[in-house]
Order: structure tokens, then sequence, then C-alpha cells
């Protein structure tokens, strides 16, 4: 069955609600300041549009997200090593957990504005499952990791949205300073010895 063609206007009305909502993440002190009307009202629709379009404002936010993680994902999936599934099993890890960082980096206010939308578990969101997921393949690549399912979710902590907002934005540490910092970390727990 052919899918059909989104029609111009709609498409035009996702795309002024995208840029319209993403604007207002970045200005926002706050996340969960954003209402769904402000979005609206920028967008120049009716709130309706919105419901129907994404759901809620989680739905909303998620759609946000995956636009922007489309080249990341696409670079994991088929890109050249050190990140694509070519790249060596320790450097591939140390080269994911950099580009979920820079991710979380380049996109503070929609990973924060994800993070707090209090939609069930983070662990259980689509993006989340296809990190850990890629992670843990290819810690298990790596001889001696005793659990890649467990160690690709602690490795993951150390890139919660939260984590680096409060590391950048209360702490005062730069970009690279958090990603040397990660990559330290992480190598340390790749490298272990072990038993």
């Amino acid at each position: 069955m052919t899918q059909r063609k989104e029609r111009a206007d709609a498409l035009r009305n996702r795309e002024a609600v995208l840029a319209a909502a993403d604007d207002l993440f970045v200005r926002s002190q706050s996340p969960r300041s954003v209402s769904m009307d402000e979005i609206a009202a920028a967008a120049g629709v009716g709130k309706g549009t919105l419901f129907r379009r994404f759901g809620d404002r989680t739905g909303l936010i998620r759609a946000l997200v995956e636009a922007r993680i489309q080249p990341v994902r696409h670079a994991v999936e088929t890109g050249p090593a050190p990140l694509g599934p070519a790249g060596p099993p320790r450097e591939r890890v140390l080269a994911v957990l950099d580009a979920v960082l820079r991710f979380k980096l380049d996109n503070r206010h929609l990973s924060l504005a994800l993070e707090e939308a209090g939609s069930g578990s983070p662990y259980q969101a689509e993006h989340y499952a296809w990190w850990h997921r890629t992670l843990r393949d290819t810690l298990r690549k790596i001889p001696g990791i005793p659990d890649g399912d467990f160690t690709a979710h602690a490795l993951l902590a150390a890139t919660r949205a939260d984590l680096v907002e409060h590391l950048v934005g209360q702490d005062g540490m730069t970009a690279e300073q958090v990603r040397a910092r990660l990559a330290d970390y992480a190598a340390k727990i790749v490298d272990q010895p072990r038993a």
C-alpha cells in the first residue's frame, strides 16, 4: 500500500510548530514553563492542531528530538569508524558516548524538556532504547566486560540531560571539559582489568 504524501499546508504547519516550539524551549528558563498555548500562538496555528498532530506536549518534544537525532542515528548505523558499525568496539563505545553527550550538549533545552516531561520511565523511551542497544551490543564485543547490559545503562547515566545541565549550567563546566571527563571515565570502565 502506498503511503499518502502529506499536504503542503499540513507540512508547513508541522514545520512552523516544530520551529516555534524549539525557539520557545531555547529561550525559556525552565522547559516546564513552555505551554501548548504558547507554542500554538508562536506557530500561528490552533491549539487543536498541536494535539491532533503530536498528541500532547511530550509527543511534540519527542518529535523535535527525533528530528534532531536523525543525522546522529544515521552516522551510528551506517557511518565510518569509529562511530559507525565497523569501528573497533572499544573506540566505538567511546565514540557513541561522545555522540550522545554532544547531542545533549547541543540540544540541552530539548533533552531536558524530554526528561522533565514525566511521561513514564526515560529508560523506556525509543531513543534511549536505541542508544542502550547500540552500546550494549558493542560492549559485548569487548573481551572481559561482564555485563554489557548494565554497563551500557551505567555509562548512559553519565549523559543524562539533568546532569549535563547541572555541570554546564550550574557548575560552569565547558562542553569540552564535560566531554573529556566522560571520555576518561568511560575509558577506565572499558579498559579496567578483569579478574
